[in-house]
């Protein structure tokens, strides 16, 4: 399938993905068991995956075909959002399952895996088309990229014109500035920019997929979305539970890494973009870059001012003792990483300017929800206003998890013989509407990448553009410790000192 053929369609119903062979790199991670098979059985019961299509699951532990099966039945029996298993899509799909066993820099694990896939294109038809994913450490991907290279497993795109393939590569895309480029270097060696797809799961979600025709297809919205009407803007990632076991990778990224570079930084460019000429890739892309270079700078000797980090302390959740950062397994018990980042940017454009967007991302935090808050500014005049208190402000709350929604705050008038403005909320949620659960994001950006459609993965100059703005607060905070860490509790709203960044919070 081609992209022109199909790409203006963005929302359309069905996707035609093409016939090939899914490769997973690290298959014995969480991520396979949780997220990546799920996501596949649920294409296939919903008639998503190609007729000829495979699943091969490459890591370095030993094991039969057999044992990934029953290991990959088990993970979705636990984690599909479509349970019980359906037995007859199940029996077809187990089928077209395997496993191939190597260290990720052994040549000779790549040239049998060459040899096997060709039997499996000769045997399920799947046309010689390949989807690599790399499930792995990041200092794997260069590795990986180049050895699948010299073992002719990618495809020249100027060469060869009857097949495809495409590397699916997971977060995060760098740790700072240098090495993200260092890495995009390395790998665009052997490969176009074109089979490089640097997945962000949040991009898949149904309401983040939703917000540009929210904007765009609403006029009351889209006649406001401006700094006209528009007070400031917050995009909150707030997390109830600590890191957990994920105390190494924790140590080596923290919030500002995990969550912001990547997640909010694209949710940011969605909320600010101009309107796109079409729903081409290219053309969406290039008006998210555009929000990013218009981002000031942030001044490091004004850095309080903009950006405040934060990490949990020991406490009680629902009457349950709960761990602080230090003493959580495989942490520094002096550690200086933060649980807790919030930032205030401004774009420097003309629908922006003057217009602030708080980000703020936490563990360990009141509730679980990703939300983007977008405040109006106030009525002018005092013709309902009560001396000095002012009424609420409108507010329009688009969740994206859980409970995938929009709500939208307005005030009115309490029945009665008084005069009583109180705020009122409309709220629309996607479950109890349209009776369906939504896709898992997976589902989408797997079915995307097969089909050829990049339009919700992250553009080099896009992952760039961030990092070369988040990097001089990186390398301030690792060189500058912090004087009152740990600095919130567990079930809180994050560290006091974010009040004055924020003010009252949205």
């Amino acid at each position: 399938m081609t992209i022109e053929k199909h790409s203006d369609d963005m929302y359309r119903q069905k996707k035609t993905a093409d016939p090939c062979i899914f490769v997973i790199f690290g298959a014995t991670g969480d991520l396979t068991a949780r997220k990546l098979l799920p996501a596949l059985y649920n294409l296939a019961l919903d008639g998503q995956l190609p007729g000829h299509f495979v699943c091969v699951g490459f890591a370095r532990r030993k094991k039969s075909n057999e044992e990934f099966r029953q290991e990959m039945f088990d993970a979705i029996n636990q984690f599909s959002r479509n349970l019980p298993i359906d037995n007859a899509i199940w029996d077809s799909f187990k089928e077209r399952i395997f496993y191939h066993q190597s260290e990720f820099d052994d040549d000779a694990g790549y040239e049998s895996l060459h040899d096997f896939l060709n039997k499996l294109d000769s045997e399920f038809g799947t046309k010689g088309n390949r989807l690599f994913y790399l499930s792995t450490q990041p200092s794997f991907f260069p590795v990986i990229v180049e050895k699948l290279n010299h073992h002719h497993l990618l495809y020249n795109l100027n060469k060869v014109q009857n097949k495809w393939s495409r590397i699916i590569i997971e977060k995060p895309f760098g740790r700072d500035l240098q090495s993200a480029q260092q890495l995009q270097k390395e790998i665009s060696q052997h490969l176009d920019e074109r089979q490089i797809y640097r997945i962000d799961h949040y991009l898949g979600k149904e309401t983040v997929q939703n917000l540009l025709i929210l904007r765009f297809s609403n006029s009351i919205f889209e006649s406001l979305w401006n700094n006209n009407h528009i007070d400031h803007v917050h995009i909150s990632v707030s997390e109830d539970i600590g890191i957990g076991s994920r105390g190494r990778l924790w140590e080596e990224a923290g919030m500002l890494r995990d969550i912001v570079q990547n997640h909010m930084m694209q949710l940011l460019c969605l909320v600010a973009m101009e309107p796109p000429i079409s729903f081409k890739a290219d053309d969406i892309h290039n008006e998210k870059i555009k929000i990013m270079l218009s981002l000031r700078p942030i001044p490091m000797d004004q850095l309080r001012e903009y950006a405040v980090r934060g990490q949990y302390s020991a406490g009680k959740i629902n009457d349950k003792n709960v761990l602080g950062y230090r003493q959580e397994e495989n942490v520094d018990p002096k550690s200086n990483v933060e649980t807790y980042a919030a930032l205030k940017l401004f774009v420097d454009n003309w629908r922006w300017s003057g217009v602030p967007f708080y980000l703020t991302a936490g563990k360990r935090l009141s509730k679980r929800a990703t939300e983007i808050t977008i405040v109006f500014k106030d009525a002018p005049g005092y013709l309902f206003q009560n001396g000095s208190q002012k009424n609420d402000p409108n507010i329009l709350v688009i969740r994206i998890q859980p409970n995938e929604g929009i709500s939208l705050k307005m005030n009115c008038k309490v029945p009665g013989l008084n005069n009583t403005i109180l705020p009122v909320k409309m709220d629309f949620q996607y479950g109890s509407y349209f009776g369906t659960t939504s896709p898992e994001a997976y589902e989408r950006l797997i079915c995307d990448c097969m089909a050829g459609d990049n339009t919700l993965f992250a553009r080099a100059d896009e992952v760039l553009a961030s990092w070369r703005l988040l990097t001089p607060i990186l390398e301030r905070w690792e060189t500058e410790d912090p004087l009152d860490f740990p600095n919130y509790l567990p079930g809180s709203l994050g560290p006091n000192t974010v009040d004055d960044l924020i003010g009252k919070r949205s």
